[in-house]
């Protein structure tokens, strides 16, 4: 049985897809306690849901 492991590292892979093979997202939120599809949101929740900032809170280095 051979090596494979390096051999499939050498090999790039490169997947190319035109638009006609793409498939829509659907974005889903929490909003007021439940799930909903940002695609049902009105013009101006829309506009609130794509003006919102994502953060990372950093992780805490005080030992419990």
């Amino acid at each position: 049985m051979t090596d494979m492991s390096h051999t499939l590292q050498a090999m790039p892979r490169t997947v190319v897809l035109n638009d006609a093979d793409r498939q829509p997202c659907e974005i889903w939120t929490r909003v007021m306690g439940y799930h909903r599809p940002v695609s049902s949101f009105n013009t101006g929740k829309k506009g609130e849901f794509y003006e919102r900032k994502y953060f990372q809170e950093p992780q805490s280095t005080a030992a419990c």
